[in-house]
C-alpha cells in the first residue's frame, strides 16, 4: 500500500471521526455515564462584571435585563468596566445609580475584566459581555450549580434569535452543532472553558487573567479545571444574542481559534496525563484544531493515488468547493440553497481555522475585530 493511499485514508477517517463520528460517542456517553450536578436553590453574594469598548449600542438593554434578574437586590453588585470607550458608554453607565464604573484606558478585555475582579467583593463573579440580554430567572439557575462543590464554574445557555438569510440561519445551526457538543461534555464532566458572553465562577479560584488574552474565558475557568473543579453548562440558564453574517463570524472564529493555540501554551498540561478528559480535549479542541489540515492531506493525497479513488475524490471535493463559491450567487429560493449555504459555512469556518495560526505571526490585539449583527445595523467591538 502507497504512502499517499495510507494518507488518505487516515486524513478521511480523521475527518469523519472529528466531524460526526466523536460528537455522537459523546452523546452516547452522556446517556449511559451521566454525572449530574447536585444542584440546590442558594443566593450567594453575586459581583456582576461586564468589561466594554464602545458599547453604547447595547449598554442600556444589558443593563436593563441585569437590573431586571430575579435575585435579591442586596446579594447583587454590578460592575462596569469601560475599557477606553469613545462613545457614550460612560454617560449611559453613569445614569444607573447602583451600577460601579471604572474608567480604564483601552487596555483590551482581559485587563478590563482584572480591573474588575480586582474591585469586586462578593463571593461569586459572574462575568458577561454587553450584547446578550440575560433571562430573568437565569442567575438563579446559575448559583444553584455553585451549591454542588465540585463545579467551579457554571456556563449559561445562549440562544441566537433567528436569522432573516440562509447565511445567519446556518451560522446559528452550526452553533446547536457547538451546543450539542459542549452539553454533553458538561454531562459526563466538564467543558474546556466557558460560555464567555454569561458565567459566573467561584471568587477564589479566580487569577489574573495575562494581558492580550484572546479567550479570558477558557484561561479563567481552566484554572479551576485543573484544581479539579468541573465546569459545567445549564440550560435552563438563558441568554440571547442576534444572529451574524458568516464575515462577522469568520472573524470571530479566527479570534477564538487563535486563542486556543494560546491555551495550549499556557496551560500544557491540556495534553498530558493531568487532564482527566483528555481523550475529548484532543478529539474536540485540538481535533478542531488540525482538521483543516486533515482535508488538504486528502485532497493532495487523493490526487496522488491515481485510478478510480483520485477521480471519486477529486471530483467529490470540487463539487463541494464550487458549492461554496457560487453559493453567494445562487437566490435563496432555489431548492440548491438548502445544501450549498451549509457547505459555504462550513468551509468558511475551516478557512477561520487555518487563519488562526496568524497568531504566531502578528501580535494578538489585531486579531479583536468588531462584531456586526447585521439584523439590527448594530455592532460591538
Amino acid at each position: 500500500m502507497s504512502v499517499a493511499l495510507i494518507l488518505f485514508w487516515m486524513s478521511l477517517f480523521y475527518t469523519i471521526y472529528i466531524t460526526a463520528l466523536y460528537p455522537l460517542f459523546i452523546n452516547w456517553l452522556a446517556r449511559v455515564r451521566p454525572n449530574p450536578v447536585r444542584r440546590v436553590p442558594q443566593t450567594p453574594t453575586v459581583s456582576v462584571i461586564l468589561a466594554t469598548h464602545n458599547g453604547a449600542a447595547f449598554l442600556k438593554d444589558k443593563l436593563d435585563s441585569i437590573l431586571a434578574l430575579d435575585y435579591p437586590n442586596e446579594r447583587v453588585e454590578v460592575i462596569v468596566v469601560n475599557d477606553g470607550s469613545t462613545d457614550a458608554t460612560a454617560q449611559i453607565a453613569e445614569s444607573y445609580a447602583p451600577i460601579k464604573l471604572i474608567h480604564s484606558p483601552k487596555l483590551g478585555k482581559a485587563s478590563a475584566l482584572n480591573q474588575g475582579i480586582a474591585a469586586a467583593r462578593n463571593e461569586v463573579l459572574v462575568l458577561t459581555d454587553v450584547r446578550q440580554r440575560l433571562a430573568p430567572h437565569s442567575l438563579r439557575y446559575l448559583m444553584e450549580n455553585l451549591a454542588d462543590p465540585r463545579v467551579g464554574a457554571v456556563s449559561a445557555e445562549l440562544q441566537i434569535m433567528p436569522g432573516s438569510s440562509n447565511e445567519e440561519a446556518d451560522t446559528g445551526a452550526y452553533w446547536k452543532y457547538e451546543r450539542w457538543i459542549r452539553l454533553n461534555l458538561s454531562s459526563i464532566d466538564s467543558i474546556f472553558g466557558a460560555t464567555g458572553s454569561y458565567y459566573a465562577i467561584r471568587r477564589e479560584l479566580a487569577i489574573p487573567i495575562p494581558p492580550n488574552t484572546l479567550v479570558d474565558d477558557m484561561y479563567l475557568p481552566l484554572n479551576a479545571f485543573f484544581k479539579g473543579y468541573r465546569l459545567v453548562v445549564d440550560q435552563r440558564a438563558k441568554m440571547y444574542d442576534y444572529p451574524t453574517n458568516l464575515s462577522t463570524e469568520f472573524g470571530r472564529k479566527v479570534r477564538t481559534l487563535a486563542g486556543n493555540y494560546q491555551i495550549l501554551a499556557a496551560y500544557p498540561q491540556l495534553i498530558g496525563p493531568r487532564n482527566r478528559l483528555l481523550l475529548h480535549f484532543l478529539s474536540y479542541k485540538l481535533g478542531r484544531l488540525l482538521l483543516p489540515f486533515a482535508l488538504i492531506v486528502c485532497a493532495v493525497s487523493s490526487l496522488c493515488i491515481g485510478g478510480g479513488i483520485a477521480v471519486l475524490s477529486a471530483s467529490g471535493q470540487a463539487a463541494v468547493y464550487l458549492a461554496a463559491i457560487f453559493d453567494p450567487r445562487i437566490p435563496p429560493k432555489i431548492p440548491l440553497k438548502r445544501l450549498t449555504s451549509p457547505i459555504r459555512s462550513f468551509l468558511t469556518m475551516m478557512l477561520a481555522t487555518l487563519c488562526a495560526i496568524s497568531i504566531w505571526f502578528v501580535p494578538a490585539e489585531r486579531l479583536w475585530k468588531t462584531t456586526h449583527v447585521s439584523s439590527t445595523g448594530l455592532s460591538t467591538p
